[in-house]
C-alpha cells in the first residue's frame, strides 16, 4: 500500500476519496490520525496495483473462496489478486466495484466504534483473515502431497512388468495387451483407463484423495469425495475408491457420508507398503488394470 501510494498522485486519491466515500466516516478515519486509503479502495489505487484487491479483501475479512464466488459476481476479478492484471470485463467496472466496497467498510468502521480505530487495528483486522487463508493454502498443498505419494505407489506396482510414466500419467500395456493408462485429473484425483483397439477408453477406477490429517473435519471431506464419485459415476466409473489421511475411521459412519465410495482406504496403511489392507489395494489395482 505504502510503495502504491508512492507512486500515484495524493490529489488523485482525495479526489476520488471525496467523490465515492461518505464525508463523515472520512472524517472519522481522518479524525484518528489515519488516510482515508488504509481503509477505502479507491480505483486509481487499483489501477496502479491491482495486487492491492487483496488487502482490502483481507481488511474486510473476506476470504479468497467467498469473495471470488459467484453469488457475488466477481470471479473475475481473481485475476487482480492471482496475476496482478485487470481484464478487460473488470475496468468498467472498477468504479462500481470500490463503491461497493467503500459501502463494506463503513459498516465495518461503524460496527468497530471510531475510538477504536487506529493503524494496528486495521492491520489486525488483515491478519486475521490471512491466518485462515494461510491455513487453506497448506491444507491444499498436503493434500497435493499426499495425492502425489498416492499416486508414486499405484506407479510402483503397475511399472514392475514394463510401461513408461511422466509427472502426470502412467502408461503400459497389461496382459490383455491393451493400453492402460493412469493419470492425475483434477476431480476425482487419480482414473485408470484401458483402451480399446479401436482407442475407446473403459473408465476403470477414479481415486478421490483427502490429504488433510484434521480428524474432525472428515465428515466435509467425505462429502466432497462423494461429490466427485458421483461425478465419476456419470463417466462410466462403476469403482471409486477414497484414500483418507487420518489415523482412524469408522467405516460404516464413511460409507454413509460417501454411499458412492466402493473402497475405503487410510494413507497411512498405503504408505507402509506392506500389511492385509495394502496387499488388498494392490491385487485390486492389478486385477482391475488387467495386470498379471
Amino acid at each position: 500500500m505504502a510503495a502504491t501510494v508512492q507512486r500515484v498522485s495524493l490529489k488523485e486519491i482525495d479526489t476520488e476519496l471525496n467523490e465515492l466515500v461518505p464525508q463523515e466516516s472520512l472524517k472519522a478515519v481522518a479524525a484518528c490520525g489515519l488516510r482515508g486509503e488504509l481503509a477505502f479502495l479507491v480505483p486509481c489505487l487499483l489501477e496502479a496495483n491491482p495486487f492491492l484487491i487483496g488487502y482490502y479483501r483481507l481488511f474486510l475479512g473476506y476470504s479468497k473462496k467467498e469473495f471470488y464466488s459467484p453469488q457475488f459476481g466477481l470471479t473475475s476479478f481473481h485475476a487482480l489478486e492471482e496475476r496482478g492484471t485487470i481484464p478487460l470485463s473488470c475496468a468498467p467496472r472498477l468504479q462500481e466495484f470500490s463503491k461497493a466496497m467503500i459501502f463494506s467498510a463503513c459498516l465495518l468502521i461503524e460496527s468497530i466504534g471510531i475510538g477504536r480505530l487506529n493503524r494496528n487495528l486495521i492491520h489486525d483486522l488483515t491478519l486475521l483473515t490471512l491466518g485462515p487463508q494461510l491455513r487453506g493454502g497448506a491444507n491444499v498443498s498436503r493434500g497435493t502431497e499426499v495425492t502425489d505419494q498416492v499416486f508414486e505407489i499405484i506407479k510402483e506396482i503397475v511399472l514392475r512388468n514394463g510401461g513408461k510414466a511422466g509427472k502426470r500419467e502412467i502408461i503400459f500395456q497389461n496382459a490383455s495387451g491393451r493400453a492402460v493408462k493412469i493419470q492425475f485429473a483434477s476431480d476425482p484425483d487419480i482414473i485408470i483407463q484401458e483402451f480399446m483397439p479401436s482407442g475407446a477408453p473403459i473408465n476403470k477406477i477414479a481415486i478421490e484423495v483427502k490429504g488433510g490429517k484434521d480428524f474432525s473435519n472428515i465428515h466435509n471431506r467425505l462429502g466432497e469425495a462423494e461429490k466427485s464419485h458421483q461425478k465419476a459415476h456419470k463417466q462410466g466409473y462403476h469403482e471409486c475408491w477414497t484414500v483418507v489421511n487420518v489415523d482412524r475411521m469408522d467405516e460404516a459412519l464413511a460409507k454413509r457420508e460417501s454411499p458412492s465410495t466402493n473402497r475405503f482406504y487410510l494413507f497411512s496403511q498405503l504408505e507402509q507398503r506392506h500389511g492385509l489392507i495394502y496387499e488388498d489395494f494392490v491385487q485390486r489395482i492389478k486385477s482391475l488394470a488387467g495386470i498379471i
